[in-house]
């Protein structure tokens, strides 16, 4: 997981260098030819990322995302009605049944089908009118790092493009740099908070709820920990009643509008007792853990990096094999 994880910069490098021309060729075509809604299709940590890719479209693009219901098609064999939409299809193996059968039924259904795949020999990389692979290269380890990185990537990269957003542009030619530097940051001050703990919540919002998301899964399969991800607007209907001085909370803040609610909600925990770990993009590395500031959209990108490195050394130090979490496999074939 270490070594996959500090990968990532070289591999979002690929990823641009290589399919570049694609994703700026795709992102006119939608630009000419908007679809009616798009339909993202994913699982785990894919899941997350079009999490980031639904608020990315909806704030950038204005056209609505939801999130497909795979058991519809590989359950139900229910029939999808889908002209003139957009599939999105995010997968590192791009070989789980549930999710092949639901990009076949919105195919089927008239869906034009976009896959950000790894496994560019994966058969959902078949099914595919345009396929981005996501240049990540094997992943080894259960839990996926780099290739998470490269889909939030690639989705930044695609709305760049079918935005025609020169400011998100920019930002994605300094990614892969921004990322080493996120790499080396110091998070030991989250890992020693989180040593003893037992269960917690995750907090962000807007585009930062999907890698809130994505450090609670982790924390669950490589560390052990009873880890829960809500939006900073959601924890305060109900969950928010069970935090007290034993019960640690994570909080990602971007610079955007999105963050001053995190920030906001975090500084309530922390003046009920709570032990909070705010990750605060304002703070532009002066904060405590540091991260930096950038675009907004480039931001969750080196929080996860960050905190990807810091999983790993929290796992080991609660004694847990980060590369093998328990009755896990790498490809999970779901019905």
């Amino acid at each position: 997981m270490h070594q996959e994880a500090e990968e990532a910069a070289r591999a979002v490098a690929r990823l641009l260098d290589r399919h570049g021309a694609l994703i700026a060729e795709l992102g006119a075509a939608l630009r000419a030819a908007p679809p009616s809604l798009v339909v993202s299709c994913a699982r785990g940590s894919s899941d997350h990322a079009a999490t980031y890719g639904k608020y990315l479209i909806e704030t950038m693009i204005g056209i609505p995302v939801a999130s497909a219901a795979p058991s519809v098609s590989s359950v139900y064999a229910a029939p999808v009605r889908a002209e003139g939409g957009l599939c999105i299809a995010i997968s590192q193996s791009g070989r789980s049944p549930d999710l092949l059968a639901t990009v076949r039924a919105h195919k089927a259904g008239g869906a034009r089908v976009i896959a950000l795949v790894n496994d560019a020999e994966a058969p959902l990389a078949a099914l595919a009118d345009t396929l981005i692979p996501l240049e990540a290269g094997p992943e080894r380890s259960v839990a996926a790092t780099k290739s998470f990185i490269t889909a939030l990537a690639a989705l930044a990269a695609l709305v760049a493009a079918w935005a025609d957003d020169a400011a998100l542009r920019s930002a994605l030619n300094d990614l892969p740099t921004d990322l080493a530097r996120a790499w080396a940051r110091d998070w030991s001050s989250l890992a020693d908070l989180l040593v003893p703990a037992r269960n917690l919540f995750v907090v962000g919002r807007g585009l930062g709820f999907g890698i809130a998301q994505e450090a609670a899964l982790k924390l669950k399969e490589t560390c052990g920990l009873h880890a829960e991800a809500f939006s900073a607007a959601e924890v305060r209907h109900g969950p928010m009643a069970i935090v007290d001085e034993r019960f640690p909370v994570v909080a990602f803040a971007g610079s955007d509008a999105a963050g001053d609610d995190v920030r906001a909600v975090a500084a309530e925990f922390a003046g009920r007792g709570a032990p909070v770990s705010l990750i605060d993009a304002r703070r532009d590395g002066a904060g405590d853990p540091p991260t930096s500031a950038a675009h907004p959209a480039i931001e969750p990108l080196l929080m996860i990096q960050s905190f990807y490195r810091m999983a790993n050394g929290l796992a080991l130090a609660r004694g847990f094999d980060p590369d093998a979490p328990r009755h896990l496999a790498k490809v999970t074939r779901t019905l």
